[in-house]
């Protein structure tokens, strides 16, 4: 089994980097295979709705890592996504991303365990870690929890490597989603029925 994490930092060995790599040893430290995943700093482009990626096995524009990102999220177990956090939000090029990714992926990352974590100096965790969560929840992923939200404090990776509280958040996500991994190998449910959807629309 192996879970992917996204580093959605433009710093590739930053503050978010050291927290994933906290939940990479826990998984690790349990058997699950892990890979660090950083989006990089070059440009990327932003959804435009044209919908081409209806008829394709990813977005219509290749020149990023968006669909890089798709497959790798399709053939990974576990999927665990990590941002600074920048005026109280994910980093932009990350969202920028995984709105293209998530939008194409077609239904292919139902019932994929995930989990968010994001890295800030003082706040703005908690509107971060909100924003992240609802890629899964639409999605039909369940998510890993820890001990409290997922989050680490520091303004460089050694102030993180200083916070105990935080390091220990992340090793307890890496057991539960490792925890969580080897629950659904072995377990016997059938995945649960998909209803058709429904689209309510207030305009009469």
């Amino acid at each position: 089994m192996k879970v992917l994490l996204i580093n959605g930092s433009p710093h590739e060995n930053g503050c978010t980097y050291t927290a994933l790599s906290e939940v990479a040893s826990a998984l690790n430290s349990q058997g699950i295979d892990t890979q660090i995943y950083h989006i990089g700093k070059k440009p990327v482009r932003g959804c435009i709705a044209c919908g081409a990626c209806a008829n394709l096995n990813g977005c219509a524009f290749d020149d990023d890592p968006a669909n890089e990102i798709l497959a790798l999220m399709r053939e990974a177990d576990g999927i665990i996504i990590g941002s600074p956090v920048y005026y109280a939000g994910p980093n932009g090029a990350l969202c920028a991303l995984l709105d293209r990714a998530f939008y194409a992926s077609k239904k292919s990352l139902q019932f994929k365990p995930a989990a968010a974590v994001v890295s800030a100096r003082r706040s703005g965790t908690t509107a971060t870690f909100d924003r992240l969560n609802k890629y899964f929840t639409i999605n039909r992923m369940p998510i890993v929890s820890s001990q409290y939200w997922n989050g680490v404090h520091g303004f460089t990776p050694e102030d993180v490597k200083k916070d105990e509280e935080g390091l220990q958040t992340m090793r307890t996500l890496g057991y539960n989603m490792a925890w969580m991994l080897k629950s659904i190998k072995n377990g016997k449910e059938p995945l649960p029925a998909i209803e058709p959807r429904k689209s309510t629309n207030f305009i009469k």
